[in-house]
């Protein structure tokens, strides 16, 4: 560790009190250099978080704690907290002479467990601020808000994952991702309902993960938070994962068992908007240093949340940073960034006048496209195999397309329309539906604009909106059967599919963050029978080329037939990349059996019946196909020949032929 001279004052003798502008020929760790300051002034610095925050190092042979903080509007900054009484005037630190207004220094005799916060006294506050360390690894669980020294090492066992992950990733590759929020997948009832902790939710999630098929994992945000009401969204420490469920080293386990079990993790990140609680990055030093001071750009209406000054360099550093730190420190596999709309456009969620157009005067956030761009480029040159999803909900055109296109560069996009529209149709009464069989073809129109993932998400089961079995029509039976088919319509189309817990097995309560899953339902008739379908579904994704080989250019759909809406019936075809294997999905919406009712086909000879969501087996009554037909060689809708099928009440059916 190399060594810096620094101005001289005074130090303290006593343990844990020493002054970090020290006496006369005492020196400071050199742990920020010049490079540091070029580029954290220049906004392109990512490893913020291995030069400022709070950490435990050894110097001149004493070990203690080292601190750096960005403060730049402050006019004195301390360290406090069990080690020194909290005393705001016992361990000061020293402003750096470059311009950055970075504070910094050494504390010996601390140790992992330190409790700590920032004492800053500003030049335009009148009393001094107690803060939290923005770049803390671990903090106290909530509502508790100190920040903790922590050595975040650990040995990882997932090489072979490592290795491998470039080719699971892939934008061609059978993506089916399982939505989790950590707190309530499962909870101990013999212990007060307490949620599981990382440690112990590890194998049990694996376990159920893997035996439904499931490629990957994406969690709720974990970094942590100060109200479980948020599920994570309102983030406060964007480089340590919720102590809620244990230790920093707890989570790497947690991500470390599901990749040994061939598991992918995508982490939901959360750059758009940040609390505002008190011990938090709002007004941090005194001033607006994070966000905007102008309500009109850093205040968001519809969180009551902060949003990021996307201009100031200095922010845009610590964001980078934090989007790299969970991709390097805990081996993500990719980030799905929440709420961009709201980032790319200065009047999302505002009337007239609460907005200020951007200097050309449009309406388009041009710090934050900047921004996002360089965010992709960034995550996508340094790291192999890694993905970054958007949540956005407009038609911002190129979401997912590379930036020397103009794109911002995502892997992929949620695709929130057709979200809406599926379920809009699946929970309209069948004999109304005929009405409404735009709301599933339309989506086909624009499938091809982006990378799109068909989320049927956690923003769909909560706030009054029912459970998925919950808003479909019909008694019992139906609205299983109807789920069924909805499954089967999600898994046949084009896109990578994503489904939040609970779903797969048809929880029926609306989902409660507070409360664990109804797994003893999992169990049970038709909720078992549910869960097997999924599972089937799953596993028929990824095994069969034409479902997941060509997602996103068109070539590998086709509609068969759209049209007959007075029957609620519709028909597609799905091809491998090389043309060879074929699977022609078919869905009849209403609980009328249709016998005899002709698909055009492509190609003569047996198509054999690979799903029926109609199986006695999944729940269904039993009709069906007998495990395939032969195509006549009758013209129909546009095709050479023909297939004269039996087509059960409510289902998806898919049938396949191989060249």
């Amino acid at each position: 560790m190399r060594e810096r001279e620094t101005d001289p004052k005074a130090a303290a003798t006593e343990p844990g009190r020493i002054a970090t502008a020290p006496a006369p020929g005492r020196k400071l760790p050199e742990v920020w250099g010049e490079t540091d300051t070029y580029l954290f002034r220049q906004g392109s610095h990512t490893r913020l978080y291995e030069k400022l925050g709070g950490r435990l190092l050894t110097w001149n042979g004493e070990k203690g704690g080292y601190f750096a903080v960005w403060a730049p509007n402050a006019e004195a900054v301390s360290v406090v907290g069990d080690f020194n009484g909290w005393d705001p005037d016992a361990s000061p630190l020293t402003l750096r002479g470059d311009q950055t207004g970075v504070w910094e220094g050494f504390v010996p005799g601390l140790g992992s467990g330190t409790l700590y916060k920032y004492c800053i006294r500003s030049k335009h506050h009148g009393s001094p601020l107690l803060k939290s360390d923005p770049y803390a690894f671990l903090w106290e669980v909530p509502p508790r808000s100190a920040t903790i020294l922590w050595d975040i090492s650990y040995e990882w066992n997932d090489r072979r994952w490592m290795e491998e992950r470039a080719a699971r990733n892939a934008i061609n590759a059978p993506w089916s991702i399982y939505e989790v929020h950590l707190g309530s997948w499962r909870r101990v009832p013999e212990e007060g309902h307490r949620p599981l902790s990382y440690r112990e939710i590890a194998p049990q999630l694996a376990a159920h993960v893997k035996a439904m098929g499931f490629t990957h994992v994406e969690l709720l945000p974990i970094m942590e938070h100060p109200f479980s009401g948020s599920w994570g969204y309102q983030t406060i420490g964007y480089f340590a994962p919720t102590s809620r469920y244990g230790t920093p080293q707890d989570f790497m386990y947690l991500i470390d068992y599901l990749h040994r079990e061939g598991i992918g993790v995508i982490l939901d990140w959360v750059p758009s908007h940040f609390a505002t609680d008190g011990h938090g990055l709002g007004l941090f030093d005194g001033t607006h240093l994070y966000e905007h001071a102008d309500p009109r750009q850093g205040y968001h209406p519809d969180w009551g949340s902060y949003i990021f000054n996307y201009g100031r360099n200095e922010v845009r550093a610590f964001l980078l940073s934090s989007a790299r730190f969970w991709l390097e420190k805990y081996h993500a596999d990719g980030l799905r960034v929440d709420a961009v709309a709201s980032m790319l456009y200065l009047d999302y969620s505002r009337r007239p006048g609460e907005w200020i157009p951007n200097q050309y005067g449009g309406k388009e956030n041009l710090e934050a496209i900047r921004f996002l761009r360089t965010l992709s480029e960034q995550l996508y040159q340094d790291f192999s195999g890694i993905q970054l999803i958007a949540e956005e909900s407009t038609s911002y055109p190129m979401v997912s397309r590379p930036t020397y296109m103009g794109g911002l560069g995502f892997g992929f996009k949620w695709n929130m329309g057709w979200m809406h529209d599926t379920l809009y149709y699946f929970s309209r009464d069948p004999i109304y539906r005929k009405y409404h069989q735009h709301c599933l073809t339309f989506s086909a129109w624009y499938a091809w604009q982006e990378n799109f993932i068909l989320p049927l998400s956690h923003d769909e089961v909560v706030h009054g909106k029912g459970s998925l079995i919950a808003k479909m029509p019909g008694d019992d039976w139906q609205k299983f059967a109807n789920l069924r088919a909805l499954f089967g319509y999600m898994f046949f189309f084009v896109g990578h599919k994503l489904l939040f817990m609970g779903g797969e097995f048809g929880q029926r309560n609306e989902w409660c963050h507070e409360a664990s899953l109804d797994w003893h339902l999992a169990s049970e008739g038709r909720h078992n029978q549910l869960l097997q379908w999924v599972r089937s579904l799953n596993h028929l994704y990824a095994g069969e080329r034409a479902l997941h080989e060509d997602n996103f250019t068109g070539q590998g759909f086709s509609w068969i037939d759209f049209s007959d809406a007075e029957k609620s019936v519709l028909s597609f075809l799905r091809k491998s990349k090389d043309g060879r294997e074929l699977i022609l999905c078919v869905f009849n919406l209403t609980p009328v059996p249709r016998i005899g009712y002709r698909v055009g086909a492509p190609f003569a000879g047996y198509w054999r019946e690979i799903a029926n969501s109609d199986a006695v087996e999944f729940g269904g009554s039993g009709m069906g196909n007998l495990g395939g037909l032969e195509a006549d060689q009758l013209p129909w809708q546009g095709q050479p020949c023909s297939l004269n099928l039996t087509l059960p009440p409510l289902s998806a059916l898919a049938f396949k032929k191989v060249l």
